[in-house]
């Protein structure tokens, strides 16, 4: 095991008693029962409405009318999940809250693809449908739509702003692109929705026939807009200016980093957490509109707020030009990887690049005693490394032991270990690191693949998943 470089340094340090979880878990698990309940309830109004609509007797005619019960069904799914695409990133306390970010992350990317498969299937079938009960060419029953329908013509433009945001989501085409260039393309997402839904509410036979369907559908359409407005706009801005957020300093960290420090006024009214992010938007002249979901570096202290970033793009590389004074918006905290997620005594933290600067952040805010935290980083470079003194710092002043494993991926390309330590096995390299693990509450911070696989042998060695805590950022 010498290939490890363990900085270790056991001194003095208050081994303080771990505040009991319990109450924390038992609110997300209310939160995640309230979100859930809602989605649950809407997506049964949804079938209701196709039910109500003599949608099964069509169903088993087995002739047009078959074609078009299931476009009508398929199209009420793909309205409902569109809604909720939007909801789901419109950063609302009740989802924030219920599912965090890792599994909002996951839920966007799954709802997305299913949308838009089923708002595919709603254009064939009902233009299917059509067209047999017509006896036309399904080509002409398709301009007839687009033409002669009220909202058609919104319909199709929408469709086409979510067709190039789901091809540019594919991750072969996502990977070409840039992050920057990517991520404004895929705002169009909101305009697509909002254009592609009206038109079922003034042509679809579920609601003209239908007083109180439309009633729902356009309430719940406007608070989905409402949400875009008040917590994707108008919460950031109103905090941003009680809490006058500004840059203090700007610094490099290690080879490839960067480190923004901002001071502002009563951030505590912001309770923001160790392990937690925000989206910083630094407003220094164009392109400040674009969000940087960069999770807190250092513990929360004071009016200090601290971000470290790896520069990987235009985005990123703007922050190394950040001067004094700078403005910055904020929206969040966001995210659940706090030490309230902790059940026990000891802390294994594992962090590959950027990732390990909320695992720094917690190390400084969570009680433990010397030799009861242990942090592993990965780089693919020793001088890639961040956040180097305030892991020495941690390791003289608590006793954090902290072991590196840098170096070039495997010869598969696949796993967490580099090559450097091929003839391992996963859950032996955790069981070494941490022999009483099952004593340990474990947090991952990088890569989704790399995190993934970290977690499949945590699994391997026994540890529960209620003590794996985790977050992803991107989509």
């Amino acid at each position: 095991m010498s290939s490890l470089a363990a900085r270790t340094a056991p001194t003095r340090g208050d081994a303080a008693s771990l505040v009991p979880a319990d109450r924390p878990r038992s609110r997300r698990g209310a939160w995640r029962i309230a979100a859930t309940a809602v989605i649950w309830l809407t997506s049964l109004f949804v079938v209701a409405l196709w039910v109500g609509g003599a949608g099964i007797q069509s169903l088993f005619a087995f002739n047009a009318d078959t074609l078009n019960t299931l476009g009508r069904l398929t199209g009420l799914v793909s309205a409902n999940l569109l809604l909720y695409q939007v909801l789901l990133m419109a950063r609302i306390p009740l989802f924030e809250k219920g599912f965090g970010r890792d599994g909002i992350t996951r839920l966007h990317r799954f709802v997305g693809f299913w949308s838009f498969w089923l708002l595919m299937a709603h254009i064939v079938l009902l233009v299917a449908g059509y067209a047999a009960q017509a006896a036309i060419n399904p080509f002409v029953q398709l301009w007839q739509f687009v033409w002669d329908y009220p909202g058609m013509l919104l319909a199709t433009a929408g469709t086409g702003l979510l067709v190039m945001v789901v091809v540019t989501s594919i991750r072969r085409a996502r990977r070409k692109l840039r992050y920057e260039s990517w991520h404004l393309l895929h705002l169009y997402g909101y305009l697509g929705v909002g254009l592609a839904i009206p038109h079922m509410l003034w042509t679809g036979a579920d609601f003209i026939a239908n007083p109180a369907a439309t009633v729902y559908w356009w309430t719940l359409w406007a608070v989905v807009a409402a949400s875009v407005v008040v917590f994707r706009i108008g919460m950031p801005l109103w905090r941003s200016r009680r809490h006058d957020i500004r840059v203090a300093s700007v610094a490099a960290d290690g080879a490839r980093g960067v480190v923004v420090r901002m001071r502002g006024r009563g951030l505590a009214a912001l309770n923001a957490k160790a392990g937690q992010f925000f989206v910083w938007r630094f407003l220094d002249g164009p392109g400040w509109t674009r969000g940087h979901p960069l999770s807190l570096a250092g513990a929360p202290i004071g009016d200090e707020l601290v971000v470290a970033a790896r520069i990987v793009g235009d985005g990123t590389r703007r922050l190394t030009r950040l001067r004094k004074g700078t403005r910055v918006l904020v929206e969040g905290p966001y995210g659940h990887m706090t030490g309230e997620a902790r059940s026990g005594r000891k802390l294994l933290m594992l962090g590959a690049g950027a990732g390990v600067a909320p695992l720094v952040a917690l190390l400084e805010s969570e009680p433990y005693g010397p030799g009861e935290a242990t942090l592993v980083t990965r780089d693919h470079d020793d001088r890639d490394g961040m956040r180097l003194a305030e892991i020495q710092r941690l390791a003289r002043q608590r006793g954090v032991r902290h072991f590196t494993l840098n170096g070039r991926r495997g010869a598969s390309g696949a796993g967490w270990l580099p090559a450097t330590h091929g003839a391992w096995e996963g859950p032996d390299l955790l069981r070494h690191l941490a022999p009483d693990l099952e004593e340990y509450d474990v947090f991952l911070c990088g890569p989704i693949p790399w995190m993934n696989a970290i977690r499949a042998d945590l699994r391997t060695a026994g540890v529960d998943d209620s003590r794996i805590h985790s977050e992803a950022f991107t989509v």
